[in-house]
């Protein structure tokens, strides 16, 4: 049953590995006086985070491999409402995006990640994976997925161990270039952060758009089985 978890639970990690504001943190964080000290706690942060909310899920919805259970209705309706959430949210973001001219105002909690304290970094990488609505949602999603393809024990705690794996392959690249790339490292770090921080409002919209119709999709088809 791995082959089929791994697969249902593929788009979800994906789109959280390439959700911009965690990206933007993580230069932010690696690019500051302390940041050999506070990327990998960030990370750490960020892996705890997400581990914990697919954990949560796992637990809540055990019984949803079975179709006709009060968990996989649950789960069903859940995806037909966070579906349609992230299609309306898409929509809104884009309809308030910045014009022309116009510069959009980075979220207040970035301005200190350049000399955020250890406990901070932490803290932070592990709001931002486990605590993030849209990341919340797509762990769920994700993680419920695993369940209702059947997959249990052994194979239901490594599905989950890799959907944390690549939902965090992009905070955990930026940690070992910093680490081990050198001056070329934060230079290519900081391109990033630019293109990210330049089309974070596009970037947020297609994954919301995308996302959300899949979703919707997936809770459509479990309501009609």
């Amino acid at each position: 049953m791995i082959g089929p978890a791994l697969g249902a639970m593929l788009p979800a990690a994906l789109a959280v590995a390439l959700s911009p504001f965690p990206l933007i943190a993580i230069v932010l964080i690696l690019s500051g006086a302390h940041g050999r000290r506070n990327g990998p706690l960030f990370a750490a942060g960020w892996i705890t985070g997400l581990a914990i909310a697919a954990t949560l899920v796992a637990v809540l919805f055990g019984a949803a491999d079975d179709p006709g259970s009060t968990s996989s209705a649950i789960a069903d309706w859940g995806r037909v409402l966070a579906g349609a959430a992230f299609i309306v949210l898409g929509a809104r973001k884009w309809w308030k995006r910045p014009r022309a001219g116009e510069r959009a105002e980075p979220p207040r909690w970035m301005a200190s990640l350049d000399d955020a304290t250890a406990g901070r970094a932490l803290l932070l990488g592990a709001l931002l994976s486990g605590a993030n609505p849209k990341n919340l949602v797509l762990t769920a999603s994700a993680t419920a997925s695993v369940v209702e393809a059947g997959a249990h024990d052994v194979g239901l705690a490594a599905a989950v161990a890799v959907y944390v794996l690549l939902a965090s392959c992009t905070v955990l690249g930026a940690v070992g270039l910093h680490l081990g790339g050198g001056g070329r490292a934060a230079s290519f770090l900081e391109g990033v952060r630019r293109f990210m921080v330049a089309n974070s409002t596009v970037i947020t919209v297609i994954v919301l758009l995308l996302l959300g119709a899949g979703v919707l999709g997936d809770g459509l088809s479990g309501l009609g089985r």
